[in-house]
């Protein structure tokens, strides 16, 4: 697989959007085989989340791997650790580590565990896992900027269901007070959790007006859509003096037929003809329809 580059904001539109629905293609293709082969994973979060990712490193972030310890680099916090093997092939597709090392994932003395650990791989910022914790590690990161007189943007993405977690609102409440215009947080808004929807679980809705009550500038986005997310993110802060609130709307497991929308595939793992059906469905996708 070839290792893709950032697209920068002086490429036309059309290709930018196409690069990154490529990557996009790319990045499934590999996070299926790492899943497969290591016989773990969260599949369906971290197909829902691809799309996001791919548009942030394909375009959006002010960095890359030559840059993943300048001080003035943006950084990404993962706060779904648990769909780190899509922050894996991520960071490969784009340089961050080498693309034979994904083969690892889980094994023994690997680097790759089952959440990111900023420790072993390099453009990880923040340890994550335990849920309720990388948004407020990102309102730190945030603040620092603002002290710094600094340009740098932090964007976090959390999983719907995460939300259900109080720290999140404690700390959302602390971006609003600070007035952290240059946080981004993306709600993977796939609305299953393991074994359930959320509305069963713990209902967050309505979504959008808590979260501007909380004193965020809130936009909805089709999380798969390209340039929708594109469009949405390169615009960030939307309004000075608040924080963002993006909602993105995606599916678990998108866009395998038969994992989309279905919760049985937070962990689970395909094996035989359900690997070689989604491999097959990837590689004959058309990224640009």
């Amino acid at each position: 697989m070839p290792v893709l580059g950032r697209l920068d904001s002086h490429a036309r539109r059309e290709e930018v959007i196409a690069h990154i629905a490529e990557a996009a293609r790319q990045i499934r293709i590999q996070d299926l085989k790492l899943v497969h082969y290591a016989g773990a994973g969260h599949i369906g979060g971290d197909f829902s989340a691809i799309d996001i990712l791919a548009t942030l490193y394909g375009s959006v972030l002010n960095v890359t791997p030559e840059t993943a310890e300048d001080p003035e680099r943006d950084r990404f916090i993962l706060s779904k650790g648990h769909v780190a093997g899509a922050l894996y092939t991520t960071l490969a597709t784009f340089g961050f580590l080498p693309v034979e090392e994904l083969a690892t994932f889980l094994k023994p003395l690997s680097r790759l565990n089952g959440h990111p650990n900023r420790n072993k791989v390099r453009g990880i910022e923040a340890n994550t896992g335990p849920l309720g914790h990388g948004l407020p590690i990102a309102v730190g990161h945030a603040l620092s900027a603002k002290l710094d007189v600094s340009r740098r943007r932090t964007f976090v993405l959390t999983g719907d269901g995460e939300l259900q977690e109080g720290s999140n609102w404690e700390a959302m409440m602390a971006a609003s007070q600070y007035e952290l215009d240059r946080l981004t947080v993306i709600v993977d808004r796939n609305r299953l959790q393991q074994g359930a929807t959320t509305r069963e679980t713990n209902d967050l809705d309505p979504l959008d007006e808590k979260a501007a009550a909380f004193g965020f500038a809130v936009v909805e986005v089709n999380g798969h859509d390209h340039g929708e997310l594109l469009d949405v993110l390169s615009s960030v802060p939307f309004r000075p003096g608040k924080p963002t609130f993006v909602i993105a709307h995606t599916h678990k497991g998108h866009p395998i037929s038969f994992m989309s929308n279905n919760v049985a595939w937070h962990h689970k793992v395909p094996g035989g003809e359900q690997f070689e059906q989604a491999l097959s469905e990837l590689e004959s996708l058309n990224p640009n329809v």
